[in-house]
This record gives structure tokens, C-alpha cells and sequence, in this order.
């Protein structure tokens, strides 16, 4: 599930949470153990074997358009061949290629103020205004003033092509809010703060880090011309000026720049691809129709600050209990006192372990596998095979902003209209009473179920009262404009604004969601197993049902907006 923060902070611990690290360790050397090769049967010991594969080191974070991702997906479809599945992707493959690029830094130019040159290995940070953005050629410095009295600014109107210089002091953030400095510069040549030097090196790394785009990178041609934006040294916050910032009076004139600071399209490295599966439905008039099943098989990544495990873990587990869904937790002084006598505690357990990895064990390869494992079942057990064919969709780029369930919506391999209902699965290996308030064994949340379909909605509890489910579901965060937006945050939306009803479950967040310790070692595998076994009888119920799901609700439409 997406989340656009990466936030990382160790806090206070007790010795109890430290007795609580040596089960843990004892549960990771169990759960890593080798594991016999998978069964038909949905069991415990194949999810774990699966996610301990998936979401290993080596995937390295499966990132959208990394190596690892490429490697992930080549997995599963690996998978998918031997298990016998027919390719459903481009060209009768397993695969369907996103259009995606990369915007990086054009080294051929560079700008300079009176002779002398500037470099973004040292001097400046640039943010990808998009293909429009300003040029600085020619452009007259200015200087804006500080950020720390807003009063004493330049006017919007006297920095109007020109390239606006700002301080920003020590006390506040060295990374002052883009989007309201570009509105009030909107008219500008350019921005630059001068706070490069202040950026903690994991920040600085993920600013420079080129931003991949869905189709293509031409942006919207619509949008308005940018200003270009950067994060700038003080001594080349100087060298602009011509003078010392703090003897520079606002709207005082500097040099004027020659070159500019540029951007270009190109293709990214690595492959970004939806992998996409067909089961053939044994009844002859019902085989061209499909339920879909879909989990995202990307995550976020590789961190450049490496943090130790341990302490973050137990650290979130007490203080951080949703994770990077939930604010930053302040030390008071006793608590940092604990924590370097906790630190000694657990040293005495093992050695400190340097992690920078986002494995994303529940987020989403729990999803993933668990989707793998329903297809096995299926593929390896003939009697159960349901009369309309299933649709395995494993979807890329879910994590920066769902373009994989966008394209494969979009651009379909199979007719849109033959799509008769979907489930969508996202972070379903947790939800124990430590995870989540109201968690337990049968603990599962649900959305979008009733918001298209009142039948559908009703059919998903007629099978969940079933005696081998018989799961808690809760609604919570299905509810019109819950804060957390789950409904807009995961890829049944992209199903559900082109008219196919949709179910979306999961276990819900937890300490480590979208931290360095969503590990497979964490995961509640027999509650994991319950849930996938629901899933896979769901998808069995509905592709049999011999009538379609009724519309009863609006449809939002192919360009809607998702509201929760």
C-alpha cells in the first residue's frame, strides 16, 4: 500500500520488549529454515516458503523499475509455467509492459555566475519541474530573503524572471514546503534554498534519485510552465548573490546566469511489468468470463541510511505502533536513557545487524504469494476448478500511485466487459491483538464490497459464514471519508471506476509497515493461511455463481477521482 513517507526513528524500549527479541530471534531461525517444495494445498509451510523467496534480500526492495522488481516478477512467472497456468500478458507471454521512463539530470549543461560553473555532485540539488520547466539562460539573480521572516520577502511581481535566492534558517526544515514557494514564485525563472548542506545524507540521496513516470514523460500539455526548483550550497547561495547572505538585504541584485539546469526523458534500466495469468474455467459457456484476483508485487526499495534492525524494531513495536502510517514519536530525556541501556541489553543477544532493505514481507508479498498460492490450488486440484476462468493480475508500480491496476485497466488482455467481479488482496500475513486494535485469529478488514454492489457485498458474507471462515470483518475503514483513505490506496480502485465490483481485504497496519523490518520472520502464518484459503474459496463461489453481480450504485467513470 502506498506511502510517500520513509520517516525512520528509534526510541525508548523496555527490558521487556528486549525478552521479547530473543523469541523473535528464535522465530526467524525457524521460519528461514529450507522448507519442502510446495503443494496444491494452501498450507502455512508454502507461504512461508514463498515469502521467505519473495521477499528476500536479494529482491533488494522490489522498487518499480529495479533489478529487483525484474527479478520478483520473473518469479512468479516462473512459477506460474511450471504450475501450469496459461500467460495471459503481451503477445502470449507472462508479461505486460508499462510504458515507463525516467527524468534525469542532463549533464551536457550546468549553470555559472560570473565564470564560474556549478556542479550537482556538490553544489546544487535539482527537482524535475516536468518537460516544460523555465530555462535560467540569461536569467538576473535575486535575492528573496529568508524563510525565517516571511514578512520581509521579495514580491512575487519583482521576482518575475528572474532567479530567486532564499536562506532558510538553521531552526527550521531544510526542506521548506516546494509547492507553496513554487505558487508564490510561479512567475520566476527559478528557486533555489540554500540548505544542501543541512540535508541528513539519506535525504540528500533520495532527492537525487531520477523519478520514474508513467506513459512516457510528456506530462500534461496543459499544465502551466515551471519554474526550475533546487537545493543549493551556501557557498553557491553566495557565488549567485555576489555577497554573504546574511549581509544581503531582500531583492538585492546578484549575477546573472548563463547555462541553465535541465532535465531529459529516458527509458528506464529495468522493465516495470504487470504479470497476468489466466486459469481456463471448466464450463464451456461461462470460460470467457473471469474473476479477477490481484495483489501488487512491488514495494519501495533500498534506503541509503542503513538503521539497526533491532532497535527499530522494538522501538516502533512500543512508540510507533502504525508504523510510517503514524507521526514520529518524540524522546523525552528517561526515554533516551533507556534506550542505550536497552541497546546494551540486546547486544547481549546477537550482534547489531545493519539493515537499509525494505523487504516488504506484508506489504505485499504476503498479497503476492498468497495470490501464487490460491493459484496453485487450483491449477493442481482439477475437481475444484470453477465453471467461469480466474485472472491472476500481479501489479507493478502500486506503490507510486497504482499505475500497474491504471494500464492493466486501461489496456486490458482480456475484454474489460467479461471481468464479472474482482478481489483485491494487500497486506494480509498480520493482524494478531499486537498488530492492530481489535486484531485476532479472525480479524480481517474489508472494503469496497458494498460501493458498486449491494449483492456482491451480500455474497461475500454469505461465503464467509461458512464454517472454515467465519472472520471478524471490519468495516472501519471502508467508511465515506476515513482519514487513512484505504479505498483510494490500493488497486481495486482502478477495477472499481470502470464498473467491476470489487472486494479489497487485508489485515491492516502494523509497527513495521513500510519500515526496514517488514520481514517474513514477523509474519502470523496460520492467520495468513486462513485468509488466503477465504480468498481462494471467494473466488470459487463467485466464478461458479451462474448469474452476474447487479449494479446498483454509480460508476464512477475511467477518469474519476477517487474519493473515499
Amino acid at each position: 500500500m502506498p506511502r510517500p513517507s520513509r520517516l525512520i526513528l528509534s526510541v525508548a524500549f523496555t527490558l521487556a520488549a528486549v525478552s521479547a527479541l530473543s523469541a523473535l530471534s528464535a522465530l526467524s531461525a525457524l521460519s528461514a529454515q529450507t522448507t519442502p517444495a510446495t503443494s496444491p494445498a494452501i498450507t502455512a509451510a508454502d507461504l512461508r516458503h514463498r515469502v521467505f523467496a519473495y521477499a528476500a534480500d536479494s529482491m533488494e526492495g522490489r522498487n518499480t523499475a529495479s533489478r529487483g522488481h525484474v527479478k520478483a516478477t520473473d518469479y512468479i512467472a516462473r512459477e506460474l509455467a511450471r504450475l501450469g497456468l496459461v500467460p495471459a500478458g503481451e503477445g502470449g507471454s507472462w508479461f505486460q509492459t508499462l510504458p515507463i521512463t525516467r527524468r534525469v539530470l542532463d549533464t551536457t549543461t550546468a549553470p555559472s555566475v560570473n565564470g564560474r560553473t556549478f556542479s550537482p555532485a556538490s553544489d546544487f540539488i535539482a527537482r524535475d519541474a516536468g518537460p516544460g520547466a523555465r530555462s535560467l539562460d540569461s536569467a538576473d539573480v535575486i535575492y528573496g530573503g529568508s524563510l525565517g521572516d516571511t514578512t520581509t520577502l521579495v514580491a512575487p511581481a519583482a521576482a518575475a524572471g528572474k532567479l530567486v535566492v532564499l536562506a532558510v534558517p538553521a531552526t527550521a526544515s531544510p526542506t521548506p514546503n516546494r509547492q507553496v514557494l513554487t505558487q508564490r514564485y510561479l512567475g520566476s525563472a527559478g528557486i533555489v534554498v540554500a540548505t544542501l548542506d543541512r540535508l541528513p545524507p539519506n535525504v540528500a540521496a533520495m532527492l537525487r534519485e531520477s523519478v520514474p513516470s508513467l506513459d512516457g514523460g510528456t506530462g500534461d500539455l496543459n499544465a502551466p510552465v515551471l519554474p526550475v526548483y533546487a537545493y543549493v550550497s551556501q557557498a553557491m547561495a553566495e557565488a549567485l548573490v555576489g555577497r554573504p547572505l546574511a549581509q544581503a538585504q531582500p531583492g538585492v541584485a546578484g549575477g546573472v546566469v548563463r547555462g541553465t539546469i535541465r532535465f531529459r526523458t529516458v527509458p528506464v534500466e529495468h522493465p516495470v511489468r504487470n504479470v497476468v495469468a489466466v486459469l481456463p474455467g471448466r464450463d464451456p459457456r461461462l470460460r470467457g468470463q473471469y474473476v479477477a484476483l490481484g495483489a501488487h508485487s512491488d514495494h519501495v526499495g533500498l534506503d541509503a541510511q542503513a538503521v539497526d534492525h533491532d532497535s527499530l524494531l522494538l522501538a516502533n513495536r512500543l512508540y510507533r505502533k502504525d508504523g510510517a502510517d503514524g507521526p514520529p514519536a518524540r524522546l523525552t530525556p528517561e526515554q533516551r536513557a533507556r534506550l542505550d541501556a536497552a541497546r546494551d541489553s540486546v547486544a547481549k543477544l546477537r550482534p547489531a545487524r545493519r539493515d537499509s532493505i525494505y523487504n516488504g514481507a506484508d506489504d505485499d508479498a504476503s498479497g503476492s504469494m498468497g495470490l501464487l498460492e490460491v493459484a496453485e490450488y487450483f491449477a493442481g486440484s482439477p475437481a475444484a476448478r470453477p465453471a467461469r476462468s480466474l485472472l491472476f493480475v500481479w501489479h507493478a508500480a502500486e506503490e507510486v500511485g497504482l499505475w500497474g491496476s491504471a494500464w492493466f485497466t486501461d489496456h486490458p488482455t482480456v475484454p474489460r466487459d467479461s471481468i464479472v467481479a474482482a478481489i483485491n488482496i494487500d497486506m494480509i500475513g498480520r493482524g494478531a491483538a499486537q498488530d492492530i486494535a481489535g486484531g485476532g485469529d479472525r480479524y480481517l478488514q474489508i472494503l469496497g464490497s458494498r460501493r458498486l454492489s449491494t449483492t456482491y457485498g451480500d455474497f461475500v458474507e454469505v461465503v464467509n459464514k461458512r464454517p472454515a471462515h467465519r472472520f471478524a470483518l471490519d468495516y472501519t475503514f471502508d467508511a465515506n471519508g476515513h482519514p487513512q483513505q484505504y479505498y483510494c490506496r490500493s488497486d481495486h480502485w482502478n477495477y472499481a471506476r470502470y464498473g467491476i465490483p470489487v472486494v479489497f481485504f487485508s489485515t491492516g497496519g502494523h509497527a513495521d509497515y513500510h519500515m526496514m523490518t517488514d520481514e517474513p520472520q514477523y509474519l502470523n502464518y496460520p492467520h495468513f493461511t486462513r485468509v488466503t484459503r477465504f480468498v481462494a474459496d471467494l473466488a470459487q463461489a463467485a466464478a461458479n455463481r451462474q448469474s452476474r453481480f447487479a449494479l446498483d450504485k454509480p460508476v464512477p467513470g475511467p477518469t474519476a477521482e477517487c474519493v473515499q
